[in-house]
């Protein structure tokens, strides 16, 4: 049997470095976040040989109390909380006080700081975790930390080391999405002597993207937000231009701090579907706002992930968002005259109204009379060569849009008989682009119109494949879902994590269509699935709502199924080289003007493209 002995503090120290220093740039952003909790406004950031040999942070913050130099790098030693009960109200980067008592473990330390209302500083000198000196030293307000020979002790840190190019490559990526998340600060950084990046602290966040991404990014940004009473969503999305193949232009901050969070990239990323095309993956940088009380940032040492109070009401918040933003630039990059949208406003709601007596001492069920019980020339007289022929039956006054009410009659010597209103209302939608004049079709493929001073260009296989999208999506929205008693009930034997998925979102599978009952242990039996788009595959659509409940994207059906709509869709559409008729082409785009986000087609593509007359000129050298 072996003995239990108890560590040296040399050893735990080197053991918990392991935690919170991972590579050379762990140790740039503790020593950077310490220095924007000391409310530091111009930050430098030096490093030489990828930090292995020199990092150097430079600040002009609060300093630290001459007394409090040693206790620094003690282990726990911090001066942002003094319970656990503030932990839950943290409002600063670190608060764990274990990020310089693990980097003075494995390196050469050498920290000058002084405090405004002191004359001089005090410097501290550590080698391994142990000091080898204090003294008072003159200095500037603020702080310098020099970490020197960086794993010196814990060879073996070292070979897991990437390139130096590659470790230069994290430093600089970690210390731009900083001064994305701070741009009030002004940060310089500097690799083997040379500047690397430079900002100017604004309070305008969209120049720090300037600074770090260049002119394409800053150009090619849509604003967007979002608030609850708790929580503030912000920051800027990008558009298909500048979409990549990978995730590197994504970034999260929460209270400005930097973090990870699959749930937040799933809100934005579903938000963006048919906006971009698939396999791309957006630019987006989302601030998040909270109260401190709603979050837990003590969940990881290197403090990169938190658990947020209410998951769904940030994953909502965000993607309405995104979404909102999203839509709204798509609908004004096609610049809707004034006049057109008052027109556009004028016919967003038809109201016919008639009046004519009823007599409800009849029991007839169809004592109603209609327009042609009544003389034609007679109605002109009170209503205007503007009238409108409806035939209205009792099934007319079942419908929501229409409204029945009675009025006295004015005349009470006659109290048989009131007059009765019947309001029919026809809700007209709002088309999204101008009315398009016909040109023509191009190579089978294309539809060319025109309106005013613009050509446009419809693709009319992703323009029908997003009008048939958007039909059978709303009909499986607005439509009872359809269920199907299985002959033989299927059972499954869920995984420990799956199982309590299933419990805790039951009403979900039920909104779903399925009945499920638990048989025992984590296996469950389905009796009813479903019919949705065909004959579905049970267990495949079960782990589907199961997978997405897990990304705490919505569970209900019609988001998991939008890969097989946007299928079907993509099926039933006019395809490429199909020969159309002018008054197909007609309806395709009048269809098209009146969908809730023409622009794009599921995958998306762009259904739409205009050109102006400007543009042709030029193209044309008819201007310069």
């Amino acid at each position: 049997m072996r003995r239990i002995n108890l560590l040296s503090q040399d050893t735990a120290n080197k053991i918990a470095a392991g935690e919170v220093v991972e590579r050379a740039s762990s140790v740039v952003k503790e020593l950077v976040e310490n220095s924007i909790d000391a409310n530091g406004k111009n930050i430098i950031i030096e490093v030489e040989d990828s930090g292995t040999s020199l990092i150097r942070i430079s600040d002009d913050g609060n300093g630290i109390h001459p007394e409090d130099m040693e206790k620094a790098f003690m282990p726990h030693g911090t001066s942002k909380i003094h319970t656990i009960d503030e932990i839950f109200a943290i409002s600063t980067f670190g608060f764990r006080g274990e990020a310089l008592a693990s980097i003075a473990a494995i390196s050469k330390v050498k920290m000058i700081s002084r405090a405004p209302e002191f004359e001089f500083g005090k410097e501290i000198y550590l080698e391994g975790g142990e000091i080898k000196y204090i003294k008072d030293v003159g200095a500037n307000v603020g702080t310098t930390i020099e970490i020197k020979n960086l794993f010196y002790n814990v060879p073996a840190r070292q070979k897991f080391l990437k390139s130096p190019q590659r470790e230069n490559s994290i430093i600089n990526d970690l210390v731009l999405r900083l001064a994305l998340g701070n741009h009030t600060v002004t940060f310089k950084l500097y690799s083997n002597g040379k500047e690397v990046f430079s900002s100017l602290g604004t309070n305008n966040s969209k120049d720090t993207i300037r600074a770090v991404y260049g002119k394409e990014v800053y150009n090619n940004v849509i604003p967007f937000e979002s608030h609850s009473d708790i929580i503030s969503v912000h920051g800027f999305i990008g558009n298909r231009e500048i979409s990549r193949g990978s995730r590197n232009r994504q970034s999260i901050f929460v209270n400005k701090r930097l973090i990870k969070s699959s749930l937040i990239t799933a809100a934005v990323e579903n938000a963006f579907k048919s906006f971009i095309t698939v396999n791309k993956f957006p630019f987006f940088l989302v601030y998040i706002d909270i109260f401190p009380d709603y979050i837990d940032p003590n969940v990881h040492p290197t403090k990169a992930e938190i658990k947020f109070f209410d998951e769904k009401a940030i994953f909502k918040l965000v993607f309405d968002g995104v979404h909102s933003a999203l839509r709204e630039s798509l609908r004004n990059s096609f610049n809707i005259e004034e006049d057109i949208q008052c027109d556009f406003k004028e016919r967003a709601e038809q109201i016919t109204t008639v009046e004519f007596p009823v007599d409800f001492s009849s029991s007839k069920e169809d004592s109603l009379p209609s327009f042609k019980d009544f003389d034609r020339d007679d109605l002109k007289k009170s209503f205007g060569e503007g009238l409108k022929t409806y035939e209205l039956k009792k099934t007319d006054l079942e419908k929501n849009n229409t409204e029945v009410f009675e009025k006295p009659d004015e005349n009470e010597d006659k109290p048989e008989k009131n007059q009765v209103y019947y309001e029919t209302k026809e809700q007209v939608k709002t088309p999204k682009f101008p009315s398009i004049r016909l040109i023509g079709q191009f190579n089978n493929t294309y539809i060319l119109g025109e309106y005013m001073n613009e050509l446009y260009l419809i693709d009319q296989h992703a323009a029908h494949e997003k009008i048939l999208f958007e039909k059978y999506r709303k009909s499986i929205m607005n439509l009872q879902v359809i269920s199907q008693i299985l002959l033989t009930p299927l059972v499954l034997d869920l995984s420990h994590e799956d199982f309590p998925y299933y419990i805790e979102n039951q009403e979900v599978f039920d909104s779903c269509g399925f009945d499920i009952e638990v048989f025992g242990g984590n296996s469950i039996a389905i009796r009813e699935v479903p019919m949705l788009l065909g004959k579905p595959n049970v267990k495949d659509l079960f782990y589907d709502i199961i997978e997405n409940l897990k990304a705490l994207g919505s569970g209900k059906t019609i988001d998991v199924k939008y890969d097989k709509i946007a299928s079907l869709a993509c099926k039933a559409a006019v395809k490429a080289n199909d020969r159309l008729s002018d008054k197909e082409m007609e309806v395709l785009i009048e269809d098209l003007r009146y969908i809730d986000e023409p622009f794009t087609c599921p995958h998306g593509r762009p259904t739409i493209i205009k050109i102006g007359l400007q543009e042709l000129e030029k193209r044309f050298k008819r201007i310069q």
